[in-house]
């Protein structure tokens, strides 16, 4: 059945172009997969400088972003099995203009299949800039600089981000996380599935369940099928009940 994922990341300075051609499966920065596990990619909000490129956006932003400064967020979100690969980039789009809005952004969706149980494991990976689109034209040296309240064609796109209290960005990280459980359920419904997902914890839901230490790709490969079987039981059988 589905099950619900999200993560939210920075990336600093110096990190972004590589982590987009990681995501974007480039063949200069990824091992060839069989089968590849790249569904779709897109991009959107892009500076006219970019040239429609998200992978040289995110370039000149490890070039122009201050030392301390996050150049990139990034979204990563597990996505319904339950749904067509059309309608995970259908609600995949829905999802970027629900947590990122008009800022310059670059998705990709991935299904590798999981190294214990041939489960594919759909999700995506949204990577965006805080810095968002005034009007004004940028070249992008200039792009991500500070922003000059006084004069903003003087100065770099104000970035959304930063000033905000701790428990101002705890909430936010909520009302994300809700938000997207919310839309993917409505397109669950839409599309005719029974399944569910939910943001809650299991604490919050009232489920007891033992947490499994994670084996991860490499320790797998060194299980025989008789080790293998003896997981797959144990997990069928801890499935979570409520307290």
């Amino acid at each position: 059945m589905a099950s619900y994922h999200l993560t939210i990341k920075n990336g600093k300075k110096g990190t972004a172009a590589k982590h987009a051609a990681y995501i974007a499966r480039q063949e200069i920065l990824s091992k060839h997969e069989d089968p590849p596990d790249l569904i779709a990619f897109a991009h959107g909000n892009l500076p006219a400088w970019a040239n429609g490129d998200p992978l040289y956006f995110f370039k000149m932003s490890d070039a122009g972003e201050r030392a301390n400064g996050a150049a990139y967020r990034e979204l990563e979100i597990a996505l319904p099995y339950e749904l067509t690969e059309e309608q995970q980039y259908e609600l995949a789009c829905e999802l970027v203009k629900q947590q990122i809005g008009e800022k310059p952004y670059f998705f990709a969706i991935h299904c590798p299949m999981a190294a214990l149980g041939d489960v594919p494991q759909v999700h995506m990976h949204a990577m965006w800039s805080d810095r968002m689109n005034d009007g004004i034209e940028r070249p992008p040296e200039q792009f991500f600089n500070r922003y000059n309240s006084g004069k903003p064609e003087l100065g770099g796109c104000k970035k959304d981000s930063g000033g905000k209290a701790p428990a101002l960005m705890k909430e936010d990280i909520k009302t994300r996380r809700a938000n997207c459980a919310d839309l993917q359920n409505k397109t669950l419904e839409q599309y005719g599935h029974q399944a569910r997902v939910d943001h809650r914890s299991y604490r919050d839901r009232g489920i007891v369940k033992d947490v499994e230490k994670h084996l991860g790709a490499a320790a797998i490969k060194k299980l025989n099928e008789e080790e293998k079987a003896q997981i797959k039981d144990r997990r069928q059988k801890a499935q979570p009940q409520s307290a």
